[in-house]
């Protein structure tokens, strides 16, 4: 479907073609709903991923920025995990080693609840400062007075902070107008032309290929493939030194240094050629997901079996707002304790702890994501259960 009154945020084409569209999605996947009717009433948007043919960038031509709050309420940390923690540390670790970190000065960009900024500290970066407005600060029990943390988005007017390194993870793709933001990044670095730039986003190749549709989220106006990634950075004065792929494939890493100049790639427009291969069979194959999905609800249903999932996040909110899960689903299983009690945006699913299934012992446990594979077959279990395990 053409879609003519829509220009690129990235490079202002006209050029977008809406490939995928899903309604009255919860506008919010990790916000801490304290009720079961707060839950219910959340309120909702549309999606409708638009991929710009001349430089590779999709978005939501739908997104209302307006919806958004990004408070204290909102909670989507997993350092719970410890298959995450053990990632978070060896990128951690990678980054102070490769960049010769130690002993040097780290500003974080959306730093959540500072969890990544206090490893770099552990690790021998000097000081730090993180920039989040959903910063909780009792979140943090050790008191670090290396690490400053600003509850507040970064923006131009926070430009005199300097870091050796600016990083920035999981950001990027809450952003309407990407280009906007690395220009007053690139304008805030200035002549130090020496600051090391690090930015982690999902990866949508990934989403594509492995038709991870749980992963499309309203939260997410923007989304990055490497050759997007990479022409944002060069058209907004960067230099892209290294796209990579991590975390099983789910996320790509971008390691970038100031440039004297802006320039345009002329990869992107042959990167977007190749990318829409992967749209179009994204397009023909992701309603079979779908429906393969609702007829297996339907089995678990028609067998009265008791099935939770596991992963309340963006991924199992989508899930479960994807389908008729109410009656059929009552609980949505979480590692991370500041979510417990609380319900799932849109379906109202209460948020408990991995130890409520030795009482509650159900037949089927869906989990959000199998890179956790591991992690919650040794936990389910060590508690004596034998719960079909089944990925989404």
């Amino acid at each position: 479907m053409k879609n003519n009154l829509k220009i690129c945020p990235v490079c202002s084409s006209g050029d977008v073609n809406v490939f995928f569209e899903i309604y009255a999605e919860p506008v919010h996947c990790n916000v801490l709903c304290q009720t079961r009717q707060s839950a219910l009433s959340t309120r909702r948007g549309d999606i409708r991923l638009g991929f710009c043919e001349c430089c590779g960038h999709i978005y939501n031509v739908a997104f209302d920025p307006g919806v958004m709050g990004y408070t204290e309420e909102y909670e989507n940390s997993l350092h719970f995990s410890p298959s995450f923690q053990d990632y978070a540390r060896q990128l951690a670790a990678k980054l102070v080693e490769k960049h010769g970190l130690f002993g040097k000065d780290v500003i974080e960009i959306g730093c959540g609840k500072g969890d990544f900024l206090m490893l770099l500290s552990e690790l021998g970066v000097r000081s730090g400062v993180g920039f989040d407005s959903s910063y909780v600060k009792e979140r943090q029990e050790k008191s670090d007075r290396k690490i400053t943390f600003i509850q507040d988005f970064y923006s131009e007017r926070y430009s005199e902070y300097a870091g050796d390194m600016i990083l920035s993870r999981h950001v990027l793709e809450h952003i309407t107008s990407p280009i906007e933001f690395m220009d007053n990044l690139r304008a805030a670095i200035g002549d130090r032309m020496e600051t090391a730039v690090f930015f982690e986003v999902p990866n949508i190749l990934h989403t594509l290929r492995e038709l991870s549709i749980w992963d499309i989220i309203y939260e997410h106006c923007s989304y990055f493939s490497p050759v997007s990634l990479r022409n944002l950075f060069h058209e907004t004065g960067f230099n892209a030194l290294c796209v990579e792929e991590s975390f099983d494939g789910q996320f790509l890493c971008v390691e970038g240094a100031p440039a004297h100049c802006r320039k345009h790639s002329e990869r992107a427009v042959h990167g977007a050629r190749e990318l829409k291969k992967d749209i179009d069979a994204f397009s023909r194959k992701h309603a079979r997901k779908r429906t393969a999905w609702k007829g297996e609800l339907e089995r678990i249903g028609e067998k009265n079996e008791v099935a939770v999932i596991w992963g309340s996040g963006s991924k199992g909110a989508t899930f479960l707002n994807a389908f008729e899960t109410a009656g059929l689903i009552k609980y949505a299983i979480d590692i991370n304790p500041h979510k417990h009690g609380k319900f799932v945006p849109g379906t109202g699913q209460e948020i408990v702890s991995p130890e409520f299934l030795i009482d509650y012992r159900p037949q089927v446990i869906i989990l959000m994501n199998p890179i956790y594979l591991s992690e919650v077959w040794k936990t389910v279990r060590g508690m004596g259960l034998t719960s079909r395990i089944l990925t989404a």
